[in-house]
């Protein structure tokens, strides 16, 4: 019946899922026009919450945990696994109170109704993955964004999705560079869990009925530790998160 239930319901999520995007974009472009940056952000806080609705028409259980471990009145970094698409819409609501920016492929600031311009307006580091030195000074800033304001920074150091659920090799240039312009930020490790489940046979059919849980892991305080170190010990702990769920 599950299996039934996702090959029927998914091109409705997906419809909704397009249709919150398009509908949002000239509220969003609007509400910054009219009103300013707050008023925009509350509009995409809105869409996000909307899109994550949007899972329960799946069947999801959909829950979140740990968020009361961030601490106020500092920059947060927030290091997160990477599953899918799905993962963006968690982080801004789960993180709201906090003002998350992202890293992301600058192909992404263009052509996507309210994600591109959220990407560009809400000052999110947009890098060409072919020039290192572009990438390097995007990430700086928004560190430096981060240290002024106490918002935070999303980083997925896996570089890509992973499509099986297992976690692949954090890179560490990232969140040095983040660190190094924020140098008063503390770590979230955050972990995201059945978006894989979801996606088990790409875009279609969905799973339906899948658990699926945004953990916020306990806060990690960079101190002197060497980046290497650290960045191993942030992927241990997400790792060993995902083996305790399943």
């Amino acid at each position: 019946m599950k299996n039934i239930l996702g090959y029927f319901l998914t091109p409705f999520f997906h419809f909704y899922y397009g249709l919150m995007l398009i509908v949002f974009h000239p509220i969003q472009v609007s509400a910054h026009f009219l009103c300013g940056d707050q008023a925009r952000k509350k509009v995409v806080d809105a869409l996000n919450l909307f899109l994550i609705y949007g899972l329960y028409m799946m069947g999801c259980k959909v829950s979140f945990k740990g968020f009361e471990k961030i601490p106020d009145k500092r920059p947060v970094i927030i290091v997160s696994n990477h599953q899918s698409m799905y993962d963006i819409p968690a982080v801004v609501w789960g993180f709201r109170n906090h003002y998350p920016k992202f890293i992301s492929k600058i192909e992404l600031s263009s052509n996507l109704p309210s994600i591109s311009y959220n990407l560009k307006h809400g000052k999110s580091a947009l890098i060409d993955r072919k020039n290192k030195t572009q990438a390097v000074k995007e990430i700086f800033k928004l560190g430096q964004l981060i240290q002024e304001k106490n918002y935070a920074a999303c980083i997925f150091p896996e570089g890509t999705r992973s499509k099986n659920g297992q976690v692949k090799k954090f890179m560490s240039a990232g969140i040095s560079t983040l660190l190094l312009a924020a140098p008063s930020a503390v770590i979230i490790p955050f972990v995201i869990d059945g978006h894989c489940q979801l996606m088990y046979k790409g875009l279609f059919p969905l799973k339906f009925g899948q658990e699926i849980t945004y953990t916020a892991l306990d806060p990690v305080e960079p101190k002197d530790q060497p980046v290497e170190e650290l960045v191993n010990r942030l992927q241990a702990i997400i790792e060993k998160a995902l083996n305790h769920n399943n």
